[in-house]
């Protein structure tokens, strides 16, 4: 919780992620996200049936394993079901694209812009995430489209390779920023403990520099502990598996979360 534990720590550092000027979940820092990645509707509705008991501060849509992504109005309509059944808890609505991970899709980019487009205008998604690795020009139009319905834009990076230096990953921060993002995040696959510590220190770093929240995470098994103290080092949010994950590393969140009370009511209590 926010309350005490930053007692002794700059809260300009600490940028929770906010909906309608108000951060979401009030005071928790860091935020649990938990994915959805249920092929049809009825696979996502069983999901959720699973998730929501479990309390996860928001979700995301992986609409990239959902199969109808090609039909709009089938996404919408699933995206409207979600937000219903989850009685509106946030949603993160993410198409990752296949070179940071994401699943094989029918639709070229240019569609996946018109989707994004069309879904942000019927306004039953709270946020939406884009790749930095994409053009200029499609980011523009994804940002715009975000803004115009009121939209909170992630723009992210993903590397499932290695761990840039923590310089270029401070610069991924700030590039996100600079595009118009609202929120910016970064995730890496490390080779060794030193990579987890230039994660954990880019994070540190970016919380200071860059004005928006930000997110973090260093993938895979040597990753993890970057999901349990993330926000320790101004990390906004970690993922969490609930039903089923949809990246290397994730915790279960009943996990996450008990490991997220003893940091906190430790540092509260130094």
């Amino acid at each position: 919780m926010l309350t005490g534990f930053f007692d002794n720590i700059p809260m300009q550092n600490y940028k929770p992620i906010e909906l309608n000027g108000q951060p979401i979940a009030a005071d928790k820092f860091p935020l649990i996200c938990t994915p959805l990645v249920g092929r049809t509707l009825d696979k996502i509705m069983v999901e959720l049936a699973v998730v929501l008991p479990k309390k996860p501060d928001v979700l995301e849509w992986r609409v990239d394993f959902f199969e109808h992504i090609h039909d709009a109005d089938q996404v919408i309509a699933a995206a409207a079901a979600i937000k219903k059944a989850a009685c509106n808890m946030p949603l993160l609505f993410t198409r990752r694209s296949i070179i940071e991970g994401g699943e094989k899709i029918a639709i070229n980019e240019a569609q996946v812009i018109a989707l994004y487009a069309a879904v942000c205008a019927s306004k039953t998604i709270d946020l939406i995430d884009y790749e930095l690795a994409n053009g200029a020009t499609q980011i523009a139009q994804v940002c715009d489209a975000a803004k115009a319905n009121g939209i909170k834009l992630v723009l992210s990076y993903h590397n499932f390779t290695h761990t840039p230096d923590q310089e270029t990953l401070v610069a991924k921060f700030l590039s996100a920023e600079q595009a118009g993002a609202d929120v910016a995040k970064v995730a890496v696959m490390p080779r060794d403990l030193d990579d987890v510590l230039t994660l954990l220190a880019a994070t540190r770093e970016a919380s200071k520099v860059v004005r928006i929240p930000v997110i973090s995470m260093s993938m895979g098994s040597l990753g993890v502990i970057t999901r349990m103290v993330g926000g320790v080092f101004g990390s906004a949010l970690s993922f969490a598996v609930g039903a089923a994950g949809s990246a290397p590393g994730q915790l279960p969140i009943e996990d996450l979360n008990a490991v997220l009370q003893i940091v906190h009511k430790s540092m509260i209590n130094k």
